[in-house]
């Protein structure tokens, strides 16, 4: 209020406010009234970046998404006229960007290691050239989402410039094909009103609004991890949503390392949203020489990173996932399927938590804002699987890690997200310090994709993939209650049927659900998935037919033939002697054994 008081008169003419409070990232402004809500500013002499968050009557709050220290009151905020935007166009793909859009690469550059306040750069270069060749001709009647003319940005990505969503009108000029630079029109439109309307190869969209599309299309189709703990147990579609929470050191960015390279996706983009700055640097060294499996071409080629990590701007960080969502929607509307990494939410959120801690908010659950599920609900409707307002199927997934205080999911970030994933993979701290990767845990982890996919994996796998799904999750949960009576009085008090189920549960863990991420089985197709399972439970039905004949089931188990089935992860999946060759082994052995108690009892 006394700055307020002190304050010199202030001119209500204009687009320019006066700060009257500094507090952070966030900071106020009076003479407003002339703003808008979401608006971007230039805050102060140095022009810092910042967005109008609320309102009430002259005054306004503005988030900045830089380091405000040096910034005084009563220094001015100009308007830009627009909401916070990123640039889409050729150019995105193998690019590095920070939360709100700046390249890293062309900061690199001009800044070097430390970039001032205030500095500006555009995000896509308007001096390199691409070739251009146009797909409309002049008299085409072009509405939003008609493609316009493409760019072969990279060999494995074929980029498409479109009209924007909200335009529509006859081409009266088109560019020619060639090399162009980024700053060129490719073609003009005459509208209803006659007005000419240009289409730069560059263009704009606020990342907060979601980006239109024709209609929304079931979740039937899975996306292939190459996971099997994921692809056999818990599946996510194209389009869908998913979560990995866990503690620190369970393997969170492992496992999105993992689906970012092998996932069935035509562009992956990876949002480093508040990690730490040694995590992220692992991942912008180590992205740029991974080889994409299915072309052997670089990975970079097929994938956007933004860092946006725990020393940078807090404000930035709580932009970083939407700057991601909307490129994301940008090529789901060239009709590719998009993965989306988010790592993390959890800091994303406390990123939240700390913005509304500055505007003096009354704060929910662990100091929280109350608003905490909206934005996750926000963020995670945006994925899905569409048909684009050109007439294609786009798909978005979005995978967000979460990091729970000492891996615990009750937390108010683990919790609030179950409420808008279908897909829940959750890391379990044991299984992790046992070595056990993936360390997802297959008790407490779900998916709700299951049944709508079945019909593609009945379709394209193999027409038993549900039914064997349901028969392995159950015995892995009977081994869960028969792991707790080991632990009391030991294995060898239980009967034979118990044990059994227990030895087949070593062999699921051990021969399936664990999975190299460096050797040869880091990728495990659906097909070779499923040839492990059938394997260990037609061992499982045959042997329980020989527990129930009165054969010990250490007869059944001890053999190399049965060792061998923890093995055939290590097979290629093309490798089809191999898997029969073991099964031949396992069906011989079981056979003798059967062979020789009966022999026995006869002799008896």
């Amino acid at each position: 209020m006394e700055a307020k008081t002190n304050a010199a008169p202030i001119k209500k003419e204009g687009k320019e406010g006066l700060i009257i409070f500094v507090n952070g990232p966030v900071i106020k402004a009076s003479n407003m009234r002339n703003f808008a809500m979401r608006e971007v500013v230039n805050v102060g002499p140095k022009k810092l970046m910042g967005e109008i968050i609320s309102m009430d009557g002259d005054d306004a709050t503005i988030q900045v998404y830089e380091d405000t220290q040096g910034l005084n009151i009563y220094e001015s905020v100009t308007g830009t006229g627009e909401p916070l935007s990123i640039e889409v166009g050729p150019g995105l793909i193998g690019s590095f960007f920070d939360g709100i859009g700046r390249p890293l690469d062309s900061l690199l550059e001009t800044e070097g290691m430390y970039i001032s306040p205030g500095t500006s750069v555009n995000m896509l270069s308007r001096k390199k050239t691409w070739e251009v060749t146009p797909i409309t001709n002049v008299g085409d009647l072009v509405t939003g989402g008609t493609v316009i003319a493409t760019v072969q940005e990279t060999p494995l990505l074929l980029h498409k410039i479109m009209a924007p969503p909200d335009i529509e009108g006859e081409v009266t000029w088109v560019i020619s094909k060639g090399l162009h630079d980024g700053g060129t029109i490719v073609a003009k439109l005459k509208d209803a009103f006659g007005r000419e309307i240009p289409i730069p190869m560059i263009q704009r969209w606020p990342v907060r609004t979601p980006r239109p599309y024709r209609e929304r299309l079931l979740p039937n189709e899975p996306f292939v991890t190459g996971q099997r703990v994921i692809d056999g147990l818990f599946p996510i579609a194209k389009g869908g949503t998913a979560c990995i929470p866990g503690g620190f050191g369970t393997g969170k960015t492992v496992t999105q390392h993992q689906l970012a390279k092998w996932g069935d996706a035509q562009v992956v983009i990876y949002i480093g949203c508040g990690e730490r700055g040694n995590e992220m640097t692992d991942v912008l060294e180590q992205f740029p020489v991974l080889e994409d499996p299915r072309s052997g071409r670089p990975l970079m080629e097929r994938t956007i990173l933004i860092a946006n990590t725990s020393n940078m701007p807090v404000a930035a960080r709580e932009a970083s996932i939407y700057t991601g969502i909307t490129i994301g929607e940008y090529f789901r509307d060239m009709g590719y399927d998009v993965a989306i990494m988010a790592d993390s939410t959890s800091r994303w959120a406390e990123a939240l938590r700390e913005l509304s801690g500055r505007l003096e908010e009354i704060p929910a659950e662990e100091g929280f804002p109350a608003y905490l599920p909206s934005r996750l609900a926000e963020f995670y409707e945006r994925a899905g699987r569409v048909v684009t307002l050109a007439g294609e199927n786009g798909s978005i997934s979005v995978i967000g890690a979460v990091s729970p205080p000492g891996g615990d999911f009750t937390e108010p970030v683990t919790r609030h997200t179950k409420r808008f994933i279908r897909c829940f993979w959750g890391l379990d701290k044991n299984l992790a310090n046992a070595r056990h990767y993936p360390a997802i845990s297959w008790i407490d982890s779900y998916s709700e994709y299951a049944e709508e996919v079945n019909g593609w994996f009945c379709t394209n796998v193999e027409p038993r993939w549900g039914e064997m799904r349901d028969q392995v999750r159950q015995i892995l949960a009977e081994d869960d209650k028969v792991q707790q009576v080991i632990k009391l009085v030991g294995e060898d008090v239980l009967p034979d049927d118990q044990r059994l189920v227990a030895f087949t549960a070593f062999l699921i863990k051990n021969g399936y659900l664990q999975q190299n991420s460096f050797g040869s089985d880091s990728y495990s197709p659906p097909s070779k998935g499923f040839e492990i399972l059938d394997i260990i439970m037609d061992f499982y039905q045959k042997s329980l037919a020989l527990v129930r004949k009165g054969i010990p089931i250490s007869l059944i188990k001890e053999d190399e033939s049965v060792d061998a089935i923890t093995h055939l992860r290590e097979l290629a999946p093309e490798d089809k002697e191999g898997f029969a060759l073991v099964r031949k082994r396992i069906d011989t052995h079981l056979d003798r054994v059967a062979t020789e108690r009966m022999r026995k009892l006869g002799g008896e």
